[in-house]
């Protein structure tokens, strides 16, 4: 009875991991596609709005609670905190503070902190050549995520089972 329940556990905890690496590899071309997104509203605020940046960030961040959004709302927190830190300071920081949360990998990462070099401190049509920059990289990188999705999701759940099953078999 204990190998049993034993057994049980072992296969739902290597599943359980199986499903996570699957959801990670499921998340990320909706990530990618909610950061163009909020790019693209970012990009026309700066074009066309009359906002500040860390207002701006907080008006994308409050449209819905995601793992992306929150890396707006903690880019405009640390811009709203005012302790003279440049603004790619402040945007560095909320990506490391928040990029755990996310799918994302380092690619887009990468992005991303190229892009908060040039906000805030050139022209708006420049800042608006980057953001596009931006999105064009983001864009690619969403088309390679949804490769890997097809590639990887369903392999990731069925080795979660079957590592389980194999690991009960050699215990038995």
């Amino acid at each position: 009875m204990m190998k049993l329940i034993g057994g049980l556990l072992v296969i739902l905890a290597t599943s359980w991991l199986g499903f996570t690496f699957a959801g990670r590899v499921r998340d990320r071309p909706k990530q990618l596609r909610q950061l163009r997104s909020y790019l693209a509203i970012l990009k026309t605020e700066i074009e066309y709005g009359t906002r500040p940046l860390a207002e701006a960030c907080a008006n994308i961040a409050s449209q819905e609670e995601t793992a992306v959004s929150r890396l707006f709302q903690a880019s405009a927190d640390q811009l709203l905190k005012g302790d003279g830190s440049s603004t790619y300071e402040c945007f560095r920081r909320a990506i490391e503070q928040e990029w755990q949360r996310t799918a994302l990998q380092q690619t887009e990462q990468t992005v991303l902190l190229q892009l908060c070099q040039v906000l805030g401190s050139s022209d708006r049509q420049d800042q608006a050549h980057h953001l596009t920059m931006a999105c064009n990289q983001l864009e690619l990188e969403e088309n390679r995520a949804r490769e890997e999705q097809d590639r990887y999701e369903k392999m990731y759940k069925t080795m979660g089972v079957l590592t389980g099953v194999l690991l009960v078999i050699l215990m038995i």
